[in-house]
């Protein structure tokens, strides 16, 4: 994975442009956004709910954080068409989550608008470095060929996901 930014990871500086092997960044994201995006996802729609103020305050830093490493890491660009994506796709999230939250016999309705803006917006950063780091873990990212064909089937399986928790969540 090629830097877009500059970015210190473990003490060492890693200019832009640097490439980096895709097992520096990925597991430390994936677990470390796993536990704060759990965190705010069970704060907003647990059984003891913080002030919201916290919440976001909580998860917004959090989320300005990330965002800011995505931009050093991805580039622009891609920041932006993940949020032009996650934006296209608010239907589908909402979907997922109410399927989530049916699970302990609930449903995203039960809650303010406001209050799913930040699980919201852990699933969009984290389903953004999951498609990431599937491209680097097959080393897509630099193949077009490869790249097309492991984006065609990522797209698949997430279509087959969510069309399968549509259903599951109308049971």
């Amino acid at each position: 994975m090629r830097l877009q930014g500059d970015i210190t990871i473990n003490g060492r500086l890693y200019p832009r442009g640097t490439d980096v092997p895709w097992f520096k960044i990925y597991p430390f994201f994936l677990i470390h956004m796993l536990v704060f995006g759990g965190s705010g996802f069970l704060m907003a729609y647990g059984t003891a709910h913080p002030p919201v103020a916290f919440l976001y305050l909580h998860g917004g830093i959090a989320i300005t954080v990330y965002t800011l490493f995505y931009l050093s890491i991805f580039g622009r660009d891609a920041v932006k068409w993940m949020f032009i994506n996650a934006i296209l796709g608010v239907l589908g999230i909402y979907s997922q989550i109410n399927w989530l939250l049916s699970l302990v016999g609930r449903r995203a309705g039960d809650y303010p608008f406001y209050v799913h803006v930040i699980p919201f917006l852990y699933y969009v950063l984290y389903t953004f470095l999951v498609r990431h780091a599937v491209l680097d873990i097959t080393q897509s990212r630099e193949d077009p060929a490869r790249r097309q064909l492991v984006e065609n089937v990522y797209i698949g399986i997430s279509v087959a996901v969510y069309v399968t928790l549509y259903f599951l969540e109308r049971r």
